[in-house]
């Protein structure tokens, strides 16, 4: 464990505009502990050494051991006493390192977290927070980069996030915590150090609702988390082609925004889901089902997926940039979508075959 080691907060102030995702994050704990004493953080390494990925730096200096506890290093032990704090009346924020790690508690979010409210006949809720970072691009390997919200959005029971932008890092987690049910926060590694203006009115954000990051004609782009940033960067790079894009960030994966999405797509009559998650199974395999049963006749071309290669995600960078979904393929499906030749000498894929493999 890293617990013996330490860190130094970087100074920020809640009114500061220029910010970055990590302090975001770290400015929407701090308003929380401050508003409700019922609020605690927990998880490995949380507390002295300030969270795997800095965002609980000086929290423990702050508010003390006794709203962030450091925990054992077990998943299944300290969700399971996240559980317990939430049905006691408390409102308990766990952290959990990586999606990778979270499968060691999964017996007690589906089956306890998930369930007890349902099992309970409505005596039992459970307003029990979940975060926990996912995705790759960092050179982490294969047991701590993978995409596996799309698992946890399967569970009913469960509200399932994926914040994308700044003002959804500092403001998602006051309405998560509000909620009565289990929220899963997911974060996603490569954003942490992403850094911009936060808007002096940023408040508590709609987590019921898919956001249209920009809009277009020509074709849908819907994703999340941190492939928003490159689902933006391809519709510039369509632009300078002359294809208009509309980006489409999900926000929230359960439950998910229908209307905004079938409203982009009945507006511009083509589809690109971007998604971190293999293809096989993905959640934008339940994204591209839902548009073809609910919108069938307002699409002019088959749906388009951009998803990760079906490997254990590699280590080396070349091969993890080649694993991943990027910008290039990303403008070749939308190309393919709107009926236009991709880029000379291109090295973007082609459509995968059905029952064929992936990457």
């Amino acid at each position: 464990m890293t617990a013996t080691r330490t860190r130094t907060a970087e100074p920020t102030t809640p009114d500061d505009r220029k910010t970055t995702y990590r302090d975001a994050m770290r400015e929407a704990l701090r308003e929380a502990l401050r508003t409700d004493e019922r609020v605690f953080l927990m998880g490995e390494d949380v507390g002295r050494y300030g969270g795997c990925f800095g965002v609980s730096l000086g929290l423990l200096e702050e508010f003390g051991p006794e709203r962030i506890r450091d925990a054992p290093l077990s998943e299944s032990a300290f969700v399971g006493a996240g559980i317990g704090a939430a049905l006691a009346g408390m409102r308990p924020i766990v952290e959990i390192m990586t999606v990778n790690f979270s499968l060691l508690a999964l017996d007690q979010i589906l089956n306890n977290a998930a369930t007890l409210l349902h099992m309970s006949g409505g005596q039992l809720p459970v307003p029990l927070v979940i975060r926990m970072t996912t995705g790759a691009g960092r050179q982490l390997a294969a047991q701590h980069s993978h995409s596996l919200e799309g698992w946890y959005a399967h569970i009913p029971g469960l509200r399932v996030l994926t914040p994308a932008t700044l003002t959804d890092a500092r403001c998602m987690l006051a309405p998560a915590l509000a909620d009565p049910d289990p929220v899963l926060i997911f974060e996603h590694g490569s954003l942490y150090n992403v850094s911009g203006e936060l808007p002096a009115d940023a408040g508590p954000v709609d987590i019921g609702h898919a956001a249209v990051r920009r809009t277009g004609t020509d074709v849908s782009l819907i994703t999340y988390g941190g492939s928003v940033p490159k689902a933006l960067a391809a519709a510039d790079d369509l632009a300078s082609r002359g294809i208009s894009a509309e980006v489409v960030d999900l926000r929230t994966l359960r439950p998910l925004d229908d209307a905004t999405i079938g409203g982009s797509v009945a507006h511009t009559h083509r589809a690109v889901v971007i998604d971190e998650g293999w293809r096989t199974g993905s959640f934008a395999a339940e994204i591209s089902a839902r548009l073809a049963e609910q919108h069938f006749y307002d699409l002019d071309a088959p749906i388009e997926r951009v998803c990760s290669a079906e490997v254990p995600m590699p280590y080396a960078r070349r091969l993890e940039e080649a694993a991943l979904p990027q910008v290039g393929g990303v403008v070749a499906a939308a190309q393919r979508a709107v009926g236009e030749p991709g880029p000379t000498g291109a090295a973007a894929p082609e459509r995968p075959p059905v029952g064929g493999r992936s990457g």
